[in-house]
């Protein structure tokens, strides 16, 4: 890579991960927990995605509609990202399935990360690993301490960037 495309990155990333982990009034409120985002929600929305480094204006819709796993559900032009969360002995285990279509084909080819905000301010960064059997994303994040956390899901695509921001309660 050149300077200037690891600067962009680079910066693109802080930006991307300083925006997940504000703590502005846009959070919403559901039952489960809420997903955020830098842009402001339509009152039916819990989330909008990110794609790259723009927002997109793309809807994220219930998991009924979705034959989702019971996650958090975020939904980035033709692709679905859902969250789901799983304590652990002394840890979080966290599963992202990572979809395309309407169909919502697994896509296993991806580069996915983490970039997590824990209750303390601390970060810190997770790389996930594909499971051909279960067609998800897997990574563990060694903490289970009371409070919010901010998570940015990173996805990289043969160069095509599919992003979503969440939030969790543990």
């Amino acid at each position: 890579m050149t300077f200037k495309a690891v600067a962009i990155t680079v910066a693109s990333l802080s930006v991307l991960f300083l925006g997940a982990c504000s703590s502005g009034s846009n959070q919403a409120s559901s039952p489960s927990p809420a997903a955020t985002t830098a842009a402001e929600p339509k009152p039916s929305e819990s989330a909008a995605p990110t794609s790259g480094d723009k927002m997109s204006s793309d809807k994220m819709s219930s998991n009924e509609m979705h034959g989702g796993h019971g996650g958090q559900v975020v939904e980035v032009g033709d692709y679905h990202l859902e969250l789901l969360l799983g304590k652990e002995s002394g840890e979080t285990h966290m599963d992202v399935f990572l979809q395309k279509g309407e169909t919502h084909e697994a896509v296993p080819n991806a580069k996915v990360t983490a970039q997590v905000q824990a209750p303390d301010g601390a970060q810190k960064t997770l790389a996930f690993e594909y499971d051909p059997a279960e067609k998800h994303y897997t990574a563990k994040l060694p903490s289970t301490a009371p409070g919010t956390y901010k998570v940015a899901i990173l996805s990289d695509i043969k160069g095509e960037k599919v992003n979503g921001r969440f939030s969790f309660k543990q």
